[in-house]
């Protein structure tokens, strides 16, 4: 696996993010997360967007962070939102989510982050497992989904 930054709006990132998009709406019926991403915001320092690409330069996985400070939706200063956690089917159970998440978090602290945060759902059992099982604990709500019920949210101190 190769994984390398990517801007938020590169082929590659639009083809996997229409891929989460549809499996949103198939578990949530929603027709996928509504949150606004500005490709600016994943730009570096202050964001970072990774694709993992398989052997055959096929992407395969993807994450972002973007840095959030105190605001309305109840972020905290020195905050990183993660977004847009995804690994396709057919690779899953493969370490790539650990791989890309600790890239992340990374890169976050170096850029001066202190806290990285997420939104998930209650239909996303996996991503809550892989969450707590690296350290992520139950936090406030915040973003654009804090006051739906399927909401879940998690932070982690990040640390060298």
């Amino acid at each position: 696996m190769l994984i390398r930054p990517v801007p938020f709006d590169h082929p590659d990132a639009v083809k996997l993010n229409d891929e989460v998009q549809a499996e949103y709406d198939v578990r949530y019926g929603d027709g996928g997360d509504a949150t606004l991403l500005d490709p600016a915001d994943f730009r570096p320092p202050n964001g970072l967007y990774l694709i993992a690409y398989d052997t055959d330069g096929t992407p395969v996985a993807t994450g972002g962070w973007r840095s959030q400070d105190k605001n309305a939706e109840g972020n905290l200063d020195g905050d990183a939102e993660l977004k847009r956690m995804f690994v396709v089917a057919s690779m899953r159970g493969r370490g790539l989510a650990r791989r890309i998440l600790a890239a992340l978090e990374e890169d976050a602290h170096a850029a001066g982050r202190i806290r990285m945060v997420l939104e998930t759902g209650t239909k996303q059992p996996e991503a809550v497992a892989l969450y707590t099982s690296t350290g992520y604990e139950p936090c406030e709500k915040f973003g654009y989904y804090r006051f739906h019920d399927e909401s879940l949210c998690y932070a982690k101190h990040l640390r060298p």
